[in-house]
């Protein structure tokens, strides 16, 4: 599995970034895929689901203001992140759901950093 994320960038609070996520190995329309992001000294945070049937999932935090999307024929997984807020500053990775031993392996990631 290979995971690219890109996207990210610095922005100011209120702004918007769209995050992409390249894949191999896997998939986008056959499994589950997510949007994470791993606050300092904690695990990995799903922030943001969709399921081959569409079906979409957020945390509290991010409702109304994120979109997960993906694009079947690029492979490709999106996260339009709109009203953007300072705690939404992190790195963020994209994934497939883990397996009974975890993640197969990780993206370098997509560092967003929101500006007060």
């Amino acid at each position: 599995v290979q995971l690219v994320e890109s996207g990210g960038g610095l922005v100011q609070a209120g702004g918007s970034l769209r995050l992409s996520c390249a894949a191999s190995g896997v998939s986008v329309s056959l499994t589950p895929m997510g949007w994470y992001r791993r606050p300092p000294g904690k695990q990995y945070e799903l922030v943001a689901r969709i399921t081959p049937t569409l079906r979409t999932n957020y945390i509290d935090s991010v409702k109304g203001r994120f979109t997960i999307s993906t694009d079947n024929a690029k492979n490709t997984v999106y996260l339009q992140m709109n009203s953007l807020k300072p705690e939404d500053t992190d790195v963020y990775y994209c994934n497939e759901d883990p397996g009974p031993h975890g993640w197969r392996s990780w993206g370098q990631g997509t560092q967003v950093t929101v500006t007060s």
